[in-house]
């Protein structure tokens, strides 16, 4: 018999003892009794099986960027434009607007989620105590309902691409009649409704914490947070409300995908759910991630910087569920300047760098011309002329310009940094690598200008003049192959309390947990909070206009800066119904063809000056993923995403 290696997924090693691939087995021969029974007479194999009804549990880190996309769909994160024509399979043609029902995407959603749907129900139905290998039926209990929690799971994911999907609550014979197999797909709101009470349920029944050495499984907390978040994008205006799916073609049953009528009580039902989320995490020792100065205050650098990097057992309560094997190596050396040993490829916006905030906490840019130059706030400090005449020193531990010359404690910059990057919040340089910052494995500063070490014209450049540095490390050396160990976090406490933030807002205008919450995420962040009198990092407070509409748009801005790069910016334009106003038009960054270190406007050569890069394209259809054409023309019951009907 041959033997191989599983995936590691749920933090324990698993051997597949007869089979030459598990997933192969699973997907492929799960209906024949005798073999059946071989397995779930082994607790090994037991396990093994569980092991791969976890394996799609999404990766934060590649997949996120490029199988699945959400990271590079949205307008945050950019890959490489020449990308497009090397990464087939994936979102990037999505965001140019050359998508259609035939096209590819490696995600693997609609046959892999449902594959492994079906592998939890076959645990289910089979697993049983096994007194011989000390398996006992608390064992076999909570491996169901860690089984439960993953169908639950893949059905949101599902869902959440889709909008409406086929839904089973068993296995489903393979060998009954087509008609048997198939009977069209769930309305939108009456998949919420189940998913929310299996996840609500689970809550009660997965324990609240598993040991270190089991670091990625279900748990209650897990639950309540996949729970709160769809939740929220079910009160969202996408699907709550909205008038653009009036009058689109029913379901098979004859049902509509979605209720075009507006309920305010799905955003009570959002905001409780996460703050049911917050208590219940808080009781089971959740908390936000903070390290501290050497004079006892918050280290907003080391705490950002280390929320990504650390795992629970090392600190970091802030995770509420994570993947535990990741292709973060990919991930860091695309994010990493190619001059340096990297694929330095994978940028983010020059809007992203827009939306961060000054260091005294207010937005640089109110919006931009027709033309697309900024609106530049006068009142932040901000300014895009010149060069900084002396490094840029903070409060904090995080040392970035290490090994350069005369570099002294809290160093984040070096002089000669363009003013655009000066003065900025600490979540911009733990985000954004821009070029002149000084990269400390070279031991110089990043060179991205045309022709240099770092820049193009090569695609393994960054096509808009910044890199990403979210999630990266300062102790990798991708050139070496050094690159430290993180999880992936999928759902953490601090995105949490801004979806309560928003929930509240939209339910209960001017509640006091409104900017509370809010602010718990701006103390963390070293910046000013909002309100009046002093903060409790002592600064001046900003005063706010209080009411529904100003508090929302504060909210927003906290969730582009917070959340930039966790799957989540995507999600959020969505939601909200901003697809055609944010995705389309020009991507733009600094002038990608700049030979010379200058921020003269007049000089073509200029590196630092605003220049068009990437146009995308955005329609209503796109709001939804499109059903493959392949299933359709094999279902008779299945409907096409709306708006894609008329695809060829």
């Amino acid at each position: 018999m041959k033997t191989i290696k599983l995936l590691k997924y749920i933090a324990f090693t698993l051997v597949c003892g007869v089979f030459s691939s598990c997933a192969d087995f699973i997907d492929n021969a799960p209906d024949d009794q005798l073999d059946l029974e071989m397995v779930f007479n082994d607790k090994t194999r037991t396990e093994d099986w569980l092991a791969n009804v976890y394996s799609k549990v999404p990766d934060s880190y590649w997949q996120f960027t490029r199988d699945i996309g959400w990271d590079t769909v949205g307008d945050d994160i950019t890959p490489s434009q020449r990308w497009l024509q090397w990464w087939g399979g994936t979102l990037l043609n999505f965001r140019v607007g050359n998508y259609y029902t035939n096209s590819s995407w490696n995600s693997g959603f609609w046959n892999e989620l449902q594959q492994r749907i079906r592998a939890g129900y076959i645990l289910i139905n089979n697993a049983h105590p096994n007194p011989l290998q000390k398996v006992t039926e608390e064992d076999i209990e909570l491996m169901k309902n860690e089984c439960r929690f993953l169908i639950a799971y893949y059905y949101w994911m599902l869902t959440e691409s889709y909008g409406a999907v086929p839904y089973f609550d068993d296995v489903v014979d393979v060998n009954a009649p087509l008609e048997g197999m198939t009977h069209g797909q769930v309305p939108f709101d009456e998949m919420i409704d189940m998913l929310d009470a299996q996840l609500l349920d689970l809550s009660t029944k997965l324990p609240d914490k598993w040991e270190e050495a089991f670091f990625g499984r279900a748990t209650s907390i897990a639950s309540l947070a996949v729970r709160a978040r769809m939740l929220l994008f079910a009160a969202s205006p996408l699907v709550n409300g909205n008038k653009m799916y009036e009058g689109i073609d029913p379901l098979y049953n004859g049902k509509q995908r979605f209720n075009t009528t507006y309920d305010a009580g799905k955003w009570k039902r959002a905001a409780d759910a996460c703050k049911l989320l917050i208590d219940k995490a808080h009781a089971a020792g959740h908390g936000l991630y903070y390290e501290y100065t050497n004079d006892g205050k918050i280290d907003p650098f080391m705490s950002y910087y280390n929320l990504f990097l650390k795992k629970t057992s090392e600190g970091n309560k802030e995770i509420l569920f994570a993947r535990p094997d990741v292709n973060y190596g990919e991930y860091e050396r695309h994010s990493t300047p190619r001059g340096c040993g990297g694929n330095g490829g994978l940028g983010v916006t020059q809007g992203m760098v827009d939306a961060f905030f000054m260091k005294n906490g207010l937005s640089p840019i109110l919006g931009y011309h027709a033309n697309g130059s900024p609106i530049i706030n006068e009142e932040s400090g901000y300014t895009e002329s010149g060069f900084s005449t002396e490094p840029e020193i903070r409060n904090t531990k995080w040392d970035p310009a290490r090994k350069s010359e005369n570099v002294k404690p809290g160093q984040i910059t070096v002089a000669n940094t363009y003013n655009m990057y000066s003065n900025r919040e600490p979540r911009f340089y733990l985000s954004v690598l821009f070029n002149g910052a000084w990269f400390h494995q070279e031991g110089r500063t990043t060179r991205m200008m045309s022709g240099e070490w770092d820049g193009g014209p090569t695609h393994d450049a960054p096509q808009n003049g910044y890199l990403n540095r979210k999630k990266t490390s300062l102790e990798s050396i991708p050139r070496d192959g050094k690159q430290p160990y993180r999880p992936g976090i999928l759902y953490r406490l601090g995105e949490v309390y801004l979806n309560y933030a928003e929930a509240l807002n939209e339910s209960t205008p001017g509640h006091s947990d409104i900017i509370l919450y809010l602010n718990k995420i701006r103390e963390r962040a070293g910046i000013p909070e909002y309100g009046t009198g002093t903060d409790n990092n002592g600064f001046q407070r900003i005063a706010y206009n209080d009411n529904q509409s100003a508090v929302r748009e504060l909210i927003r801005k906290e969730r582009r800066v917070e959340l930039c790069g966790e799957g989540i910016r995507y999600h959020d334009i969505r939601r909200w119904l901003l697809g055609e106003e944010l995705l389309n038009g020009y991507d733009y960054g600094m002038n990608f063809a700049g030979t010379e270190y200058s921020d003269d406007t007049n000089n073509p050569k200029a590196f630092f000056v605003r220049t068009k890069a990437l146009l995308r394209s955005y329609q209503k259809k796109q709001y939804w993923m499109p059903v493959h054409q392949n299933q359709i023309d094999t279902d008779p019951t299945l409907v096409q995403a709306p708006f894609w009907e008329s695809e060829e």
